[in-house]
């Protein structure tokens, strides 16, 4: 497992102890949690661009399948990261930097030394989000509209790996994420509506996998929605984990955010 930021990768080891299933972790220093070292039988550290490196550790343990577990901003591409020459090579041979081209680069560069990208919801699967309302709260007729709306904008922003997110008011977009990430951008959405309420609407990417990039709701989430007045949450059904589910959605129940997750029209 390469370990991002975030709960994920924890509750992912969690997962694999609790099954019985030895799982090697490759933290990222910039990013990943000590808390891992308990977690996993066995533990490495590698920087943010160490690509060699985590090919000689899957050489040196046998591992054939790698997880992508937790968030890598974005943004430390164009800053923190120091690049190896492998690394480097490949980032000079790409058109664009976004995440399907990064990680689809890295992805091809594991390959041809025969590591494969496994499904990072693997051990995961029963915080995937079913479809329907999850929440005590179903959405009003307004908040209705504004999803609808946000989905549509979701689902074509999603082609060209924008960001995961939006935030909408009055069935008219105020923000889309882009580097940032969600909550700063439902706080730049919540200082443009000079207070009227914000929905957001989180969208997958239409790839035929979950090997990476799969969208993450938690309880922060819903902190950092009652802090900005968004009072509706919309996720895609089967491909959006909820992390620390319990504590989410007696988090959002208390502040009488709705959520509800819909099955991509596509599927």
């Amino acid at each position: 497992m390469i370990a991002g930021n975030g709960r994920f990768p924890i509750l992912a080891l969690e997962a694999a102890r609790k099954a019985a299933i030895d799982v090697v972790a490759i933290g990222i220093k910039e990013e990943a949690a000590p808390e891992i070292e308990t977690l996993a039988p066995k533990c490495y550290w590698i920087s943010l661009g160490a690509l060699s490196k985590l090919i000689d550790i899957c050489k040196k343990e046998g591992i054939t399948q790698i997880m992508m577990c937790g968030q890598v901003k974005h943004v430390k591409i164009f800053s923190a990261i120091v690049p190896d020459w492998r690394l480097a090579k490949l980032l000079m041979s790409l058109d664009a930097k976004n995440t399907d081209a990064l990680i689809g680069g890295v992805a091809k560069v594991l390959a041809d030394e025969g590591i494969q990208l496994a499904d990072s919801t693997l051990l995961l699967k029963d915080l995937l989000a079913p479809e329907g309302v999850l929440t005590k709260r179903k959405p009003n007729s307004d908040e209705e509209r504004d999803i609808n709306y946000g989905r549509r904008i979701a689902g074509a922003l999603s082609m060209h790996d924008v960001g995961q997110s939006v935030a909408i008011a009055e069935r008219a977009v105020v923000a889309v994420e882009a580097m940032e990430g969600t909550d700063a951008m439902l706080r730049r959405a919540a200082s443009l509506v000079e207070g009227k309420p914000l929905r957001l609407v989180k969208g997958s990417r239409r790839r035929g996998h979950l090997l990476f990039d799969v969208p993450v709701v938690g309880p922060q989430t819903i902190d950092v929605m009652q802090e900005t007045g968004t009072t509706a949450l919309a996720v895609d059904a089967g491909r959006t984990l909820l992390l620390d589910r319990e504590d989410l959605l007696a988090r959002a129940n208390a502040a009488s955010i709705s959520i509800v997750a819909h099955k991509l029209d596509a599927e």
